[in-house]
Protein backbone atom coordinates (compact mmCIF):
# COMPACT_ATOMS: atom_id res chain seq x y z
CA UNK A 1 0.00 0.00 0.00
CA UNK A 2 1.82 3.17 -0.68
CA UNK A 3 1.74 5.83 1.62
CA UNK A 4 3.67 9.30 1.97
CA UNK A 5 4.12 10.44 5.59
CA UNK A 6 5.30 13.78 6.26
CA UNK A 7 7.41 14.97 9.32
CA UNK A 8 9.53 18.09 10.65
CA UNK A 9 6.66 20.74 11.08
CA UNK A 10 6.43 23.34 14.12
CA UNK A 11 6.32 26.59 15.10
CA UNK A 12 9.10 29.19 14.30
CA UNK A 13 10.53 33.15 13.99
CA UNK A 14 10.40 34.75 11.13
CA UNK A 15 13.64 34.21 9.47
CA UNK A 16 14.12 30.78 10.68
CA UNK A 17 14.33 27.62 9.58
CA UNK A 18 12.71 23.92 9.10
CA UNK A 19 13.50 20.67 7.55
CA UNK A 20 10.56 18.76 6.20
CA UNK A 21 10.74 15.10 5.82
CA UNK A 22 8.30 12.88 3.68
CA UNK A 23 9.05 9.48 3.57
CA UNK A 24 7.28 6.89 1.31
CA UNK A 25 6.78 3.64 0.99
CA UNK A 26 5.14 0.95 -1.21
CA UNK A 27 5.66 2.29 -4.66
CA UNK A 28 9.32 2.68 -6.47
CA UNK A 29 10.13 5.87 -5.18
CA UNK A 30 12.99 6.00 -7.34
CA UNK A 31 10.66 6.31 -10.97
CA UNK A 32 8.51 9.06 -9.78
CA UNK A 33 7.85 12.56 -9.19
CA UNK A 34 7.53 14.30 -5.91
CA UNK A 35 5.44 17.22 -4.73
CA UNK A 36 5.59 19.54 -1.83
CA UNK A 37 2.50 21.23 -1.51
CA UNK A 38 0.75 24.28 0.77
CA UNK A 39 -2.43 24.91 2.06
CA UNK A 40 -3.41 28.04 4.14
CA UNK A 41 -6.44 28.69 6.06
CA UNK A 42 -8.90 29.95 3.57
CA UNK A 43 -7.06 29.59 0.90
CA UNK A 44 -6.50 27.09 -1.83
CA UNK A 45 -3.89 24.72 -1.99
CA UNK A 46 -0.98 26.23 -3.70
CA UNK A 47 2.28 24.10 -5.33
CA UNK A 48 5.62 24.91 -3.21
CA UNK A 49 8.31 22.54 -5.25
CA UNK A 50 8.88 19.38 -7.07
CA UNK A 51 11.55 16.98 -7.92
CA UNK A 52 11.45 14.34 -10.69
CA UNK A 53 12.82 11.66 -10.79
CA UNK A 54 15.96 12.58 -12.29
CA UNK A 55 16.40 15.30 -10.04
CA UNK A 56 15.38 18.13 -12.36
CA UNK A 57 13.35 20.74 -9.41
CA UNK A 58 10.88 23.27 -9.77
CA UNK A 59 9.54 26.23 -7.13
CA UNK A 60 7.16 28.96 -6.64
CA UNK A 61 8.00 32.53 -7.47
CA UNK A 62 7.19 32.57 -3.20
CA UNK A 63 10.26 31.04 -2.30
CA UNK A 64 12.83 30.72 -5.18
CA UNK A 65 16.10 31.17 -3.27
CA UNK A 66 14.44 30.57 0.24
CA UNK A 67 13.49 26.91 -0.27
CA UNK A 68 15.51 23.51 -1.38
CA UNK A 69 13.95 20.49 -2.48
CA UNK A 70 16.07 17.48 -2.49
CA UNK A 71 15.12 13.09 -2.65
CA UNK A 72 17.58 10.44 -1.17
CA UNK A 73 16.46 7.52 -3.06
CA UNK A 74 18.27 5.29 -0.76
CA UNK A 75 15.68 6.25 1.89
CA UNK A 76 12.66 6.62 -0.39
CA UNK A 77 12.50 10.07 0.75
CA UNK A 78 11.93 13.65 -0.14
CA UNK A 79 13.14 16.73 1.67
CA UNK A 80 12.51 20.41 1.75
CA UNK A 81 14.82 22.70 3.57
CA UNK A 82 12.87 26.10 4.03
CA UNK A 83 15.25 28.88 5.16
CA UNK A 84 14.27 32.64 6.19
CA UNK A 85 10.66 31.78 6.91
CA UNK A 86 7.79 34.64 6.55
CA UNK A 87 4.30 34.84 8.57
CA UNK A 88 3.38 34.27 4.56
CA UNK A 89 4.41 30.72 4.68
CA UNK A 90 2.27 29.36 7.47
CA UNK A 91 0.16 26.68 5.89
CA UNK A 92 -0.36 22.88 6.19
CA UNK A 93 2.73 21.17 3.89
CA UNK A 94 1.65 18.23 1.95
CA UNK A 95 3.88 15.82 -0.06
CA UNK A 96 2.74 13.86 -2.82
CA UNK A 97 3.31 11.68 -5.47
CA UNK A 98 2.78 10.93 -9.45
CA UNK A 99 1.77 7.79 -10.41
CA UNK A 100 2.85 8.03 -13.89
CA UNK A 101 6.47 6.76 -14.06
CA UNK A 102 9.29 9.35 -15.44
CA UNK A 103 7.16 12.13 -15.42
CA UNK A 104 8.92 15.98 -14.98
CA UNK A 105 7.15 17.59 -12.16
CA UNK A 106 4.96 20.22 -12.35
CA UNK A 107 3.39 22.88 -9.64
CA UNK A 108 -0.93 21.77 -10.03
CA UNK A 109 -1.88 19.38 -7.45
CA UNK A 110 -4.05 17.41 -10.67
CA UNK A 111 -0.46 15.84 -11.84
CA UNK A 112 -0.49 13.72 -8.47
CA UNK A 113 -1.87 11.42 -7.33
CA UNK A 114 -1.26 10.19 -3.96
CA UNK A 115 -1.14 12.74 -0.93
CA UNK A 116 -0.02 12.36 2.30
CA UNK A 117 -1.53 13.47 5.63
CA UNK A 118 0.29 17.24 5.86
CA UNK A 119 2.16 18.76 8.56
CA UNK A 120 1.37 21.99 10.52
CA UNK A 121 4.08 24.74 9.52
CA UNK A 122 3.72 27.97 11.72
CA UNK A 123 5.60 31.29 11.51
CA UNK A 124 5.26 33.42 14.21
CA UNK A 125 6.97 35.97 16.61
Amino acid sequence: QLQLVESGGGLVQPGGSLRLSCKTSGFTFYYHAIGWFRQAPGKEREGVSCISNQGRTSYADSVKGRFTISRDNAENSVYLQMNSLKPEDTAVYYCAADATLFNLCGLSHHNYDYWGQGTQVTVSS
